[in-house]
């Protein structure tokens, strides 16, 4: 069991990292997912799962290349 500093920080210990497939360097994005709990989900399983997702029918052709020029 771990508990909530004054910091609002918070050690998962080991063994849970370890089984959920999760390493030092690994980026996670954080969000609540209920009242008492939360999720860390590894960043790269975020762009593999959402990755070439908006199709033409979200970004017509040219478009971003057009928002990309404006970036000029």
């Amino acid at each position: 069991m771990s508990a909530i500093s004054r910091k609002n920080q918070l050690t998962i210990p080991v063994d849970v990292l370890r089984e959920a497939g999760l390493e030092p360097g690994d980026d996670v994005r954080i969000s609540s997912v209920g009242a008492g709990r939360i999720e860390l989900v590894k960043t790269a399983e975020l762009i593999k799962a959402f990755a070439g997702c908006l199709d033409e029918e979200v970004f017509p052709p040219g478009y971003l290349d057009g928002v990309r020029r404006g970036w000029a």
